[in-house]
This record gives C-alpha cells, sequence and structure tokens, in this order.
C-alpha cells in the first residue's frame, strides 16, 4: 500500500530541518581575533574625516553580531548588524577626540575585545576676545567675551593682562561671557582656553589683544589734624578730610573717619569731627572716600602724652588680720609738667564705689565692715583716671580646730583623723598631737587636714589632739582629746558542747555554745553542722550565743565549728568538735538480749548436735587394772569385745598412751582425750568393725562398751572409783536388734 504525504507536511518538515540545521551551525560560531583600524592614521590635523573599523574573524556564522567601540574606555557606540565588519565615524576631528580606543564584538555568551589603539588630534583653535566698550572710567565693568568657535569637550577658559590673570572658567562651551571690574589705568587683555586629555593638557594660542584704557577718579582724601599730630591729654584736636573740588560736592561721594576698628564720623565732605585728646587717642587714623566701587582713603599717626599716669593704689601691712591697723595710699608716678602742677591732681578713695575719703590716703582697723573692692581716682584739667580694682579682706584668725575621724576605728587597723577649723584664713598648719607630742604637721590651702594613725587599746584614742594656726604663735588654737567609738575585733571563738561528747545518747538534748574572748559588740555568731553547712546565725549584744540540738539522732554526729564577727570584720573560726551520738540505753539492752537468744540458740544446736552424733558410739571396753605396783614401764592388754585386739605399751605416769597401729581420723581425734582423776584414766577408741556378738548383748543406737585392763601377768581385777582406771570409749555403729 502507498502513502501520499501531503505538500503542507513536506514544507513544514524542511523548515523544521533547516532551523535545526542552521542552529546547530550558529552553536558552533567561535570568533577567533577582533581587530580595530583607524583611518586615515593615528596621528591626524583638527577637521580631519576619521573612520574606525571593528573586524571579527569568526568560524563559521551567526545572524546577530553585536559591536561596541570604547574611548578611553567607556563605551561610546553599540550596534548590532549581520556582518563581520562595523564602522564608527568621527568627522570633523576635534583635539577633544585624541585617546584610547576600542572595539569589542558580542556573539551570544561570547565576547572579544580588540587592542587599544592612539588616536591623536593635533591642532586647536585660535580663541576671539571681544569687549563691548574700550573707554571707562575707574569703577566701571567691562564686557569680555572669549570664543573658540566649533571646540568641543572640557575646556578651561582664562581671561589675563600681561601682569595678571583676571578670571578664569571651566566649561563644556565653546564661549564664555563675563563682566570684569579693572583697577589698573591701561590693561592689555586677551583669552586662551585649555582641554584637558586625562594624561596630558594642550593649550590653545592667545587670542587678539584689546587694549583699554581706565580714567581715573581723583577722590583720594587729604586728611588734616590741628593743632598737631602730637598733644597732650585734654588738648582739643580737629580732623578734616577733603577731595578734589570737582567730586567733593558729588552726591555719591562718602568720606568716613576711622581709628582702629572704631568709625569715629560717618559724614566729612561738610563737616569736621574733633575731640578732646586722651591717652588711649594715640594711633592710626583714616580717612577713607567712596564713589561707586572705588574706595580711595589717607592715614595719619597721633601722638597724646598723659596729663598724669594712672594712679596705683597700695596697702600698708600686706597682710593684716582682723583688729590690726592698715593703711591705704594712692599715687600717680608721671604727669606733664608743662600743663600742670602736682597739686592740681585730686584724688579721692572708693569702697564698692563709695567713697571713704577724697584724699590720696586712708587708715582704719581690719575687720568685717572694712573688707570690699577699693579703688582710687585721680582727676585734673577735666581729665578722670581710675586705678586698678583692689579686693580689701582682713585675714580671719583660725578658729578652735574639731578632731573627728573617717569612718570606724578599729584596734590595730590604721585609720585617718581629720582636723578641721570653721573659720580662719589659708594657709592654716595643722599638727597631730598625742600627748602633747607632734606626730604630725601640714600646711594646706583649704580648711581641713588629715592624718594616718593606729591604736592599741581603745584607752589610747583619747590620747590624740589638733592644733591649728595661721598667723604663728599669735593664732595657735587647740582642739579637745578625740573621743569615738573604738571597735575590738573579735577574738577566737571557742566552741562547748553539753553533754560532753561521748555520752552523748540519741533523744538528748545538745547544746552548742559559742564564746569569744573579746570584741565589740555586737557580735555575729555562725554554727556549722556536721555537713558543713550553716545551720544558725544570730547577733547578739554578748560575747556567747548558743544553739541547741533537740532531739538529737545518730544523723547529727559529725565535726561542728562556730564563727564570730562583728563590725572590724574579721571573720574567726572555732575549734573543731567532733560528735557521736550513739543508741539508746533500751536499744542496746534489746540488742544485747537478742545476741543472748541468738548464743543460746547456737549452743542448743551444738549440744544436739553433739547428742546426735554419741547415740552412734561404739560399746565400752572395761578395763581391769591393778591398782599397785604398775610400773610406768608395764604393758596393759586392752581386750576389747572385737574380733581383733589391740596390745600396746601404756606409760600411765607421763600420760602416754598408744593405741593404735595407725593414725586415727580427725573425727577420731576430735572425740579422743584424756582426764587424770585421781588414778582413773579414761580412753575413748573410735572404731569401725563390728562387735561381737557373743559376748556383748544387742543393743539400738549407740551405747558405751567398757573393756578391762589388764596386766602381763594376767590378773584381773574389778576396781571401784577409787581404784586406777582407764576407761576407752569406742564409738562403734551397733546394728540394729534382731528381734
Amino acid at each position: 500500500m502507498q502513502v501520499k504525504i501531503q505538500p503542507s507536511l513536506k514544507i513544514g518538515t524542511f523548515l523544521l530541518l533547516f532551523l535545526f540545521t542552521s542552529e546547530e551551525a550558529y552553536a558552533e560560531s567561535i570568533i577567533k581575533s577582533v581587530k580595530l583600524t583607524i583611518q586615515p592614521r593615528n596621528k591626524v590635523e583638527r577637521g580631519t574625516n576619521v573612520s574606525l573599523t571593528c573586524n571579527a574573524e569568526v568560524v563559521g556564522s551567526h545572524p546577530n553580531y553585536e559591536y561596541k567601540f570604547y574611548k578611553d574606555y567607556e563605551p561610546i557606540n553599540t550596534t548590532q548588524t549581520s556582518s563581520t565588519e562595523n564602522l564608527y565615524s568621527i568627522p570633523d576631528a576635534r583635539v577633544a577626540h585624541s585617546g584610547k580606543y576600542k572595539c569589542a564584538v558580542v556573539i551570544e555568551k561570547q565576547k572579544k575585545e580588540s587592542s587599544v589603539e592612539d588616536l591623536t588630534v593635533k591642532g586647536l583653535q585660535t580663541p576671539v576676545l571681544t569687549v563691548d566698550k574700550l573707554k571707562l572710567r575707574e569703577g566701571e565693568d567691562v564686557t569680555a567675551v572669549c570664543t573658540a568657535k566649533g571646540e568641543i569637550g572640557f575646556l578651561t577658559f582664562f581671561f589675563r593682562d600681561e601682569f595678571e590673570e583676571l578670571y578664569r572658567k571651566p566649561t563644556k562651551s565653546h564661549r564664555v561671557e563675563q563682566k570684569l571690574a579693572l583697577t589698573r589705568k591701561t590693561v592689555n587683555m586677551f583669552c586662551y582656553y585649555s582641554i584637558n586629555l586625562g594624561s596630558t593638557i594642550e593649550r590653545s594660542n592667545d587670542s587678539n589683544v584689546i587694549s583699554l584704557h581706565i580714567q581715573e577718579l581723583e577722590i583720594k582724601p587729604n586728611i588734616k589734624v590741628n593743632p598737631s599730630t602730637h598733644v597732650i591729654e585734654g588738648d582739643l584736636i580737629t580732623f578734616s578730610c577733603s577731595v578734589g573740588m570737582i567730586y567733593q560736592r558729588n552726591s555719591g561721594l562718602r568720606i568716613i573717619l576711622i581709628h582702629g576698628r572704631t568709625t569715629l564720623s560717618l559724614n566729612m565732605t561738610q563737616t569736621d569731627y574733633r575731640m578732646s585728646a586722651k591717652a588711649n587717642d594715640s594711633g592710626e587714623y583714616e580717612c577713607m572716600s567712596s564713589l561707586g566701587n572705588v574706595h580711595k582713603s589717607s592715614t595719619t599717626n597721633i601722638t597724646v602724652k598723659e596729663l598724669f599716669s594712672k594712679p596705683v593704689l597700695s596697702i600698708h601691712p600686706a597682710e593684716f588680720f582682723e583688729g590690726e591697723l592698715f593703711t591705704l595710699s594712692c599715687q600717680i608716678n608721671n604727669f606733664a609738667l608743662e600743663r600742670i602742677q602736682r597739686n592740681d591732681i585730686k584724688y579721692s578713695i572708693f569702697r564698692d564705689k563709695t567713697p571713704v575719703k577724697n584724699d590720696n590716703t586712708y587708715s582704719g582697723t581690719a575687720g568685717k565692715a572694712s573688707n570690699g573692692n577699693y579703688t582710687c581716682i585721680a582727676e585734673a584739667k577735666g581729665i578722670v583716671k581710675v586705678s586698678m580694682k583692689m579686693k580689701f579682706e582682713a585675714k580671719v584668725l583660725v578658729s578652735k580646730p574639731e578632731i573627728t575621724v573617717d569612718g570606724p576605728v578599729i584596734v590595730n587597723k590604721p585609720f585617718w583623723i581629720r582636723c578641721h577649723s570653721e573659720n580662719g584664713s589659708l594657709p592654716i598648719i595643722y599638727s597631730l598631737k598625742r600627748n602633747n607630742i607632734t606626730l604630725n604637721r601640714t600646711e594646706v590651702s583649704f580648711k581641713e587636714a588629715r592624718f594616718l594613725a593606729m591604736i592599741s587599746t581603745p584607752s589610747d584614742i583619747s590620747s590624740y589632739l589638733c592644733e591649728a594656726e595661721n598667723n604663728g604663735q599669735v593664732s595657735v588654737k587647740m582642739s579637745d582629746r578625740l573621743h569615738v567609738t573604738v571597735i575590738v575585733p573579735v577574738g577566737k571563738p571557742l566552741l562547748t558542747v553539753i553533754p560532753v561528747p561521748g555520752n552523748i545518747e540519741e533523744g538528748n538534748v545538745v547544746t552548742l555554745i559559742c564564746g569569744i574572748p573579746g570584741g565589740s559588740p555586737p557580735i555575729s555568731f555562725w554554727f556549722y553542722g556536721s555537713s558543713g553547712t550553716a545551720i544558725y546565725n544570730t547577733t547578739v549584744q554578748t560575747n556567747s550565743s548558743s544553739y541547741n540540738l533537740s532531739p538529737v539522732k545518730r544523723q547529727h554526729s559529725g565535726d561542728y565549728f562556730c564563727e564570730a564577727n562583728n563590725q572590724a570584720n574579721v571573720l574567726i573560726k572555732s575549734n573543731i568538735v567532733t560528735v557521736e551520738v550513739s543508741l539508746a540505753a533500751w536499744k542496746k539492752a534489746l540488742i544485747a538480749t537478742l545476741c543472748m537468744l541468738l548464743v543460746a540458740l547456737l549452743v542448743l544446736f551444738i549440744v544436739m548436735r553433739y547428742k546426735a552424733k554419741r547415740g552412734k558410739r561404739a560399746m565400752a571396753a572395761e578395763l581391769s587394772v591393778k591398782p599397785a605396783g604398775l610400773k610406768s614401764d608395764d604393758s596393759l592388754t586392752l581386750s576389747l569385745t572385737h574380733d581383733t585386739h589391740y596390745s600396746d605399751r601404756v606409760v600411765l605416769n607421763n600420760k602416754e598412751s598408744v593405741w593404735s597401729e595407725r593414725p586415727p581420723d580427725v573425727a577420731d581425734q576430735d572425740s579422743l582425750g584424756s582426764t587424770n582423776e585421781g588414778d582413773v584414766e579414761y580412753a575413748e577408741v573410735v572404731h569401725p568393725q563390728p562387735v561381737d556378738t557373743t559376748r556383748i548383748p544387742l543393743r539400738k543406737g549407740t551405747d558405751t562398751v567398757y573393756s578391762e585392763l589388764q596386766t602381763t601377768q594376767g590378773t584381773s581385777e574389778h576396781v571401784n572409783h577409787q581404784g586406777l582406771l582407764e576407761y576407752a570409749e569406742l564409738n562403734h555403729d551397733l546394728p540394729e536388734p534382731v528381734d
């Protein structure tokens, strides 16, 4: 079956393949290099048409190239094109176009720059200077215009004459207009401009020169002083200031008279200025005239001689105390003999601006009433002069000092003693004395002094005194004795326990008593328990304190101590007392009873156990021993009711007995024993063999079997308890009887 493809489907498929192939090709485009070319050359003259061509060498192709041009590393132009070459034009190049140029090509995320090329444009235009008028009067302004037509960039224009710079202005314009005030009679003005190219500054040629003629205003004043520039205080002086007749009547003219920074007259064109000369009037005087913006002046110096010098006020004596006599005197050192005599000078003495005497001397008694600010006034020929102000204050004798302390006084610790006088002129000399012996001495410029001291007993505090003086022996004042509270530090505390440690039982009341040998109250006590932590603290007015532990328990056992302190702030610890709390009496009795019961039960258990073992003993063998004539080395034959007999030698006197040819078992050793009661000896032998039923009747349980002891002669004899008997107790495991 044949499938027919529609024409529209064929076209769409072709476009998709084309776009896919194109994108794949464009994606493979690579910028190999970028080059910038400057035409016609890198150095040109002003007015040349310059073109900058950016060429890109690209592997593959791309529908869109972006070109960027830079001047001095700043972007100046950006374009997009499908060509691998782009042009940037600079028509009619100027010096401002000089700089470093480069270009860059951008394809999608790729960017490549060219190398930097320098463009240099030579030749600045010569500026043209114009003015609004060539002739003007002094003080008038001239409008000057400097033009550099067609020039671009950041320019700075300069206006000058032959000798000085008149004006400068930076601008981006090619033209500058400015009003200028000229002061010289003839000015030859010209202008020029400069341009900043970064690393260099280019300067243009000078413009044309314009000569300006300025008509001077003849308004400089003429100053005159009558009667002379050298006068004496009190003389009348007249100042006159004038200009040429042409300008004197000009309504715009102003003439002022100035002395230092003070304006004496604002209208010197029509009237003169008159004044009575004083000593401080000497100096420079200036007449200043003004017409429009033109100012001119003339000066002269005036010397004024004092009629008499400034009075001087003095006091005698230089220092004085209340109640002492003093004298004030007022005098002048110099006066003009050609004008006055000494008697022509009149004096007055003032206290706080109130006259006290019209003379040059004043005497009085120093006191509060005479204290104040004194001045002296001298007058002659209408001239009045005042002396410097003098503060007059009679010195006050020092008052009786007060002796105090700073802070608490503690035995054997340093403290400060303060001496203070309420009244007394400074300086004051203070002395610290102890029992009339000077310990320290100091001069102060304030009302008190401080001394460092220390005492060893509280009674020493009253031995201190303070002495003050400010006028030698005349003003010596002694304080009272020092009386303050003295703090005695606490001594080492002693901790006492009642009842005595060792006799303390549970349930008792235990009293802890903490006492100190000495110390100033109030006293603070701290009690510390077995855990080392404070259990009680108190502050009392006595030298001891107590604390009860009631009722005590076993956990109260431990080390106890106390601490004491007072205002001396010296915390002292006592001895350590060990408290051991024992059991109560009834608990001890109960424990003893329980122990006895346990022992009784243990003994009963042992006895019952012992009897249970003896129930299994062997039968006892009865032995016959000759009571008399038995020697230590005689042999005895032990006849047992066993199938086997043992024949051994027994030494009775030495208590030596050998019963068997083998060592007995441990159990046998425990059961063997011997006693010596008169002449009877017993021997207990444990034997595991069965008994002979033909000689011993059968018994149930454990029985004791007695055997006779026979001598070697074979005689046998039955003895009673008074004879020498030896028993051999034989433990046997007897068979059960046969019924």
